[in-house]
């Protein structure tokens, strides 16, 4: 599943091609990728909507438009692409943004999801959606001080905590991995036993390897997510059985919270409460 900086990259890849743009017909070919409204009310309120910013929150891109905001989560397959003039539908197209600039050319947006659990809503409240998110990682709020104080306030092991979107939003399986390697933390350590020294150090990690990631474009590591070489600069995810980039010891695969996770025995020995 893209994480935050693949969706990051998709979000700042589309922005140029649709930014200004108008929203002239919207065809759902598979009704629900379109998580709310129904699928003919979103066609009859998208339309004729101007495209006023593109970001990101979380695991979502968020395109707003004059009236509304339109909320797209990739979830396993999905991905967002710009189709100039006129196009023919691909075989996993399930929804296309027919769109036109101000010069009147014509393009697409178009969401193909081969697996089908991609979502989108279109929204007055986008608070009804994202309003359990935890902070951003990237953000101001995301401090050590607040980190230390959380993880002390639950009792939970770090890795299935960091995935926790209501806990730190847009984390995932790839990042949280390299993250706590960054900052010598075992995935199955207790939460409310990290030092503050340790959740500084976690911070300063997930931190870092989100803005890395997002420098490189993301990681593509299979069929779904192409173009970015962050995986080529992974210090334990999908290395089991390749040397540590820090020791040397042999990299160990595992399952934490029934997920498959990567790490450094040496580097990151689990120590208890």
């Amino acid at each position: 599943m893209p994480e935050l900086p693949e969706v990051e990259t998709v979000a700042r890849t589309i922005q140029p091609d649709i930014l200004g743009r108008v929203i002239t017909s919207a065809e759902v070919r598979w009704a629900r990728t379109v998580a709310n409204p129904s699928a003919e009310k979103f066609r009859e309120q998208v339309k004729g909507q101007k495209v006023i910013r593109v970001s990101r929150r979380a695991k979502y891109i968020v395109i707003q438009l004059e009236d509304y905001n339109l909320l797209i989560h990739l979830r396993m397959s999905g991905d967002l692409s710009v189709r100039k003039g006129k196009i023919k539908a691909e075989k996993h197209d399930r929804l296309i943004l027919a769109l036109r600039s101000k010069n009147g050319t014509e393009s697409h947006l178009a969401f193909n999801d081969t697996r089908k659990f991609g979502r989108i809503w279109l929204t007055k409240q986008p608070e009804t959606v994202l309003g359990k998110l935890g902070p951003e990682p990237l953000s101001a709020d995301f401090t050590p001080q607040w980190l230390y104080e959380n993880l002390r306030s639950c009792k939970r092991q770090l890795k299935p905590l960091l995935l926790d979107q209501t806990f730190l939003a847009g984390v995932g399986n790839i990042y949280a991995d390299e993250s706590l390697h960054m900052a010598k933390l075992h995935p199955q350590r207790s939460s409310d036993s990290v030092t503050k020294k340790q959740a500084a150090a976690l911070c300063e990690a997930i931190r870092s390897v989100l803005q890395e990631g997002i420098r490189r474009n993301g990681a593509s590591i299979d069929w779904v997510y192409r173009g970015g070489e962050y995986q080529n600069y992974f210090r334990v995810y999908d290395r089991a059985g390749k040397p540590c980039v820090v020791c040397g010891t042999i990299i160990q695969k595992m399952t934490v919270g029934q997920r498959g996770t990567h790490i450094c025995p040496k580097c990151q020995m689990i120590e208890r409460k």
